[in-house]
């Protein structure tokens, strides 16, 4: 892959891809392809075994070597005037690394899905039907800046029986490549093919519109960025794709909440980690609490470093704050930024969430057992939540041990996509000589 290794590395968009860059993509796929039915049909046994060495590699004797690469990406990073936020999820150190060997080994220890049967009955005439649990095939992941992002897909893949292709930004790159190279030797010395994770060796743009175009060599794309990147690619792949686009999170305080216990909600969920996509943008209160709620909530915002950004109605209570717009309502600030809304009870708040929400994680602080009910029973988000923050919308924190995503589209999977969520589930029936009549 000479040729790919040397393609352009200044590409401003997407851009034309060459002939070459098309060809070589597409040998890399049908490769991917080819191990996809090898490593379905690996042993438990064999896949964590991947795991293990790879984690090992990743700690050990290639550890320094992964640094030194990341080392080349920060500097080229600092030159390219990358934004302080993202200069930190890209630097590794080999504290950071061993962390990442820790996620790795993680992923090993979990039950592995492939094969599992679920719903097995027997009907009338005999037959006893259920449910297998089979990879999904190959998988294309297309992510920026976090170079850990590398190892959790290829960990994930590999034990889910699925061959993963990644496309990792080109702020990464030199890391990504040498992360994605202790897998490769792990699956070489178990003796499965290198195609099982595969690195795209380009940082040419271009590369990202061929792969989402290999409708029959690939079977998902995950993307994995900012809302341009997410949009790009379902706008232009032939390749199903798990959508992701925002995180426009709420939190609504009813009038019958705990409201000490809402305050200390409500700053986790914004504070905690602003940058992150289940961090809360903008908080409801009921009308009824207003009063009693808000004064003690901007302080601890303030306190938190938070700025408010507030409705009339709120501002009544908060004179101090900034003034929200309307586009304020639908913002992902990923910033210590919150918005906040009076809303008329239970009834205002779910109309805003319809109105505003991205389906990805909406919470009720109330101690009202039927409205608790009711927000989880109409609340659509991939993780509705009572009395708790936001910030457990991920797959370590939901006891799934990793994460490749998380979905806000309801087709196949519905938030955080660990091992189950990367298999697709085929009928399967046992008979002892049963015909149709």
């Amino acid at each position: 892959m000479a040729s790919l290794a040397s393609a352009k590395q200044t590409a401003t968009g997407p851009g034309t891809p060459s002939a070459d860059l098309e060809g070589e993509i597409r040998v890399l796929a049908a490769a991917a392809k080819g191990a996809a039915g090898v490593l379905a049909a690996a042993s438990t046994a064999t896949k964590r075994s991947v795991l293990t060495r790879a984690a090992e590699l990743l700690e050990g004797e290639l550890a320094q070597g992964i640094v030194d690469a990341n080392a080349r990406d920060l500097q080229r990073a600092k030159e390219n005037d990358l934004a302080p936020a993202l200069m930190d999820r890209l630097a590794l150190d080999l504290d950071r690394l061993a962390k990442v060997a820790d996620g790795v080994r993680q992923v090993a220890s979990l039950p592995d899905p492939v094969g599992s049967i679920d719903g097995l009955r027997t009907l009338a005439n005999g037959l006893r039907v259920g449910r297998m649990r089979i990879p999904l095939g190959v998988i294309g992941i297309i992510y920026e800046s976090r170079p850990n992002v590398t190892a959790d897909a290829a960990a994930l893949c590999v034990m889910s029986g699925n061959a993963v292709i990644l496309r990792g930004g080109s702020e990464a790159f030199e890391s990504n490549q040498a992360i994605a190279a202790a897998f490769g030797r792990a699956l070489d010395e178990a003796g499965l093919p290198a195609g099982c994770v595969t690195p795209i060796p380009t940082t040419d743009r271009a590369a990202t519109g061929v792969l989402i175009q290999q409708h029959d060599l690939v079977d998902l794309i995950i993307p994995r960025g900012g809302e341009g990147l997410i949009r790009y690619v379902t706008d232009h792949s032939r390749v199903p794709v798990i959508q992701h686009f925002k995180g426009v999170c709420h939190v609504y305080v009813d009038g019958e909440a705990d409201l000490e216990r809402a305050v200390a909600i409500a700053v986790n969920a914004k504070a905690q980690r602003p940058g992150v996509c289940n961090a809360m943008e903008t908080l409801l209160v009921d009308a009824a609490c207003a009063e009693a709620f808000l004064p003690s909530l901007g302080a601890a915002m303030a306190e938190a470093g938070v700025t408010l950004r507030v409705d009339e109605r709120t501002k009544a209570h908060l004179p101090g704050a900034d003034a929200a717009t309307e586009s304020d309502w639908d913002e992902e600030y990923l910033a210590l930024v919150l918005a906040v809304k009076v809303v008329d009870g239970f009834e205002g708040a779910l109309a805003h969430v319809r109105a505003h929400g991205s389906s990805h994680t909406e919470s009720i602080v109330t101690e009202s057992y039927t409205k608790a009910q009711r927000w989880l029973r109409e609340v659509d988000a991939s993780l509705v939540l009572v009395n708790a923050s936001t910030r457990f919308n991920d797959g370590f924190e939901l006891g799934l041990g990793a994460e490749m995503g998380i979905s806000t589209t309801k087709m196949h999977a519905y938030g955080p996509m660990g091992l189950e969520e990367l298999c697709a589930r085929k009928w399967i029936a046992y008979g002892d000589g049963q015909i149709r009549q």
